[in-house]
């Protein structure tokens, strides 16, 4: 069977069985109709993935949600309980998981912020159809120029926005650019900064969250920082970024040139935001996961068990 398929089949199973959504609700979210998703309930049955409990990979750790959420203040944490041991396919875990979990906080007339980077075009490619009304979905950051646009912010929006059945807006500018004199030049054109005051008005915004370990600093790996640049970062005490703002092992914004040559929403704004759901994994991203909690840019946590246990550990220690 077909992975699309089957990830089909275990996300309509546990929208019935676990989340206890009626199979109307699900159907629309779906595009199908009633007696459809019926029929995709009794073939999860039939191939096994579900039998007393729906045994679909994304099971969730429910006592980690718990001390995250208690720890953290958060208003919810998601936890895969099961995460692969391959990088690339726990990225894809828990965008299935964050797809989920974005799916429960839509409604109609609903504004979304969207970053970029691999953790959000995974939740954006595990995103069903769902029809909303009146729905946005707004780019809350530049253009990372990775050299695949699909990891982009401008075809990220698209995408979702087609899943959505919602208009967009694009931010034409790169994420970083060479200087603070250029940054505040493009800050001031109409386009973009209308497009900034858009984003600032979010209902809810989907990130990712950065760190200064070269193994998964998606800064350095399209070309805007160095080992010798995230060594640096490192040495005035900087831990951990969001959408390319940087902040300490407290949370707090680090002040340097860097952080003036983005393009895009910064901290303070995205605190003020209502539901940020911020997508990360891997124990390696822990310290800078832990400063974000902290800093209080995050409202929804979605992570890998052990991840959470690193991030609950260093924070107790």
């Amino acid at each position: 069977m077909e992975d699309d398929r089957l990830e089909l089949l275990g996300q309509v199973a546990s929208w019935y069985y676990e989340d206890n959504l009626d199979q109307s609700v699900i159907a629309e979210r779906i595009g199908k109709s009633r007696s459809m998703v019926s029929r995709i309930l009794q073939e999860a049955r039939e191939v096994g993935l579900v039998e007393i409990k729906v045994t679909f990979p994304l099971k969730r750790d429910t006592e980690l949600e718990s001390l995250l959420t208690q720890t953290f203040n958060l208003r919810q944490a998601y936890v895969l309980a099961n995460p692969p041991d391959n990088q690339d396919l726990l990225w894809q875990r828990l965008g299935s998981l964050g797809a989920r979990c974005l799916q429960n906080h839509l409604h109609d007339g609903i504004k979304i912020g969207l970053g970029s980077g691999t953790t959000v075009h995974q939740v954006v490619r595990a995103m069903p159809r769902v029809e909303l009304k009146e729905a946005k979905v707004v780019q809350i950051s530049g253009a990372l120029g990775s050299g695949n646009p699909v990891f982009d912010g401008s075809e990220l929006a698209r995408w979702l926005s087609e899943k959505l059945s919602a208009s967009y807006h694009v931010l034409y500018a790169p994420l970083v650019v060479k200087d603070e004199a250029l940054a505040e030049s493009l800050l001031q054109d109409p386009t973009i900064a209308n497009t900034l005051t858009e984003a600032s008005q979010v209902d809810l915004a989907l990130i990712g969250i950065g760190t200064l370990d070269p193994k998964l600093s998606s800064l350095q790996r399209v070309g805007y920082l160095n080992k010798t640049d995230l060594a640096a970062l490192h040495e005035i005490g900087a831990i951990g970024d969001i959408l390319s703002r940087h902040f300490n092992a407290e949370g707090n914004p680090v002040d340097l040139p860097a952080n003036r040559r983005v393009i895009g929403l910064d901290l303070a704004t995205i605190h003020a935001i209502p539901t940020v759901i911020a997508v990360a994994g891997n124990v390696i991203k822990a310290p800078a996961i832990l400063a974000a909690l902290r800093g209080g840019f995050v409202t929804v946590l979605v992570t890998d068990c052990l991840t959470a246990t690193e991030v609950l550990a260093l924070h107790g220690g």
